[in-house]
């Protein structure tokens, strides 16, 4: 049984959309989703550096149409399953079926816009804690004044608030964490300093007509499958200002009986995690083209399983 998943933010490297942009049909594609969002993806994905990419308000959509191009070069056999971490949720609506490309881009778009004004509020960010036991890591992070934002699995948490707190936890980490790694992200995600970016998402989602998965869709909120687009949205919605419990979804993919995991440009991050908390479970990363067939034979192997 395979899954197909899409990374969050952080994911991102310059340069990382050049080869995809050579696919038949690929810079068309990209140059269409530009005019349609206002800004220039195969700019962004080619030439621009960390720095400009790291910007919320562009990563996010440049990330989603990466995913969606990867995807799409995959060929026509669905997965059984769909997730994404963080933003890759919205790539993971396509999949499945529930939004339209043009409908998830225009969406992300405004999710980045919102999400980089609430993130200019304070000054916050996010940091990786590699190790340790979240028994320990989450109360300490909390009297700490942070919030665990991401709960990985495979002994990762990440933390997230204010530069200041980020600082703090430098100076005092959890007992059983190895190591703290500041993450290329413009702010906290996934905490009360995203509650405005909400309200935003929440008048933005008025305006779609989602349909129903096609494919399990796996939430992030929670690792359960959800059945109607309407409730897809919905957790879109409250999920900027919500903790990532990939966790959970790792649980889910082996009450399904996932035995491959392919995760989409740019990739890497979660078939990291998959390979720890996953035993047994093929994984492979779209990187660059050059895993497209790879990823077809992987697929062909594990779809009809």
């Amino acid at each position: 049984m395979l899954v197909l998943v899409a990374p969050g933010q952080g994911a991102q490297t310059p340069g990382f959309l050049t080869p995809w942009l050579d696919l038949p049909g690929a810079a068309d594609r990209v140059a269409a989703w530009s005019d349609a969002i206002g800004l220039d993806l195969a700019h962004f994905g080619t030439q621009a550096d960390a720095d400009a990419i790291r910007d919320t308000a562009v990563a996010q959509p440049l990330l989603v149409a990466a995913g969606l191009l990867s995807a799409s070069a995959l060929g026509a056999t669905a997965p059984a399953a769909v997730a994404g971490h963080s933003v890759g949720e919205i790539t993971a609506a396509v999949l499945a079926g529930v939004l339209d490309e043009t409908a998830a881009l225009t969406l992300v778009r405004k999710r980045g816009l919102a999400m980089a004004e609430a993130a200019a509020v304070t000054r916050t960010g996010m940091s990786a804690l590699l190790g340790g036991d979240p028994e320990v890591t989450i109360p300490h992070l909390e009297k700490l004044g942070l919030t665990p934002a991401n709960v990985n699995g495979a002994g990762q948490i990440v933390a997230a608030g204010t530069l200041e707190e980020l600082a703090a936890l430098e100076a005092d980490k959890p007992e059983g964490v190895r190591r703290v790694v500041a993450l290329k992200v413009a702010g906290a995600f996934h905490t009360r300093h995203m509650a405005p970016a909400v309200d935003v998402l929440a008048k933005a989602a008025e305006e779609l007509s989602p349909a129903d998965p096609t494919v399990t869709y796996v939430s992030n909120k929670d690792g359960h499958a959800v059945a109607t687009g309407a409730e897809v949205v919905s957790r879109l919605v409250g999920q900027v200002a919500n903790p990532v419990r990939w966790d959970l979804c790792m649980e889910t993919f082996k009450e399904l009986g996932v035995t491959a995991l392919v995760e989409v440009c740019p990739g890497g991050t979660l078939t990291g995690l998959a390979k720890r908390a996953l035993p047994g479970v093929k994984t492979l990363a779209l990187k660059t083209p050059d895993d497209l067939e790879a990823a077809r034979e992987l697929i062909a192997e594990h779809a009809s399983a």
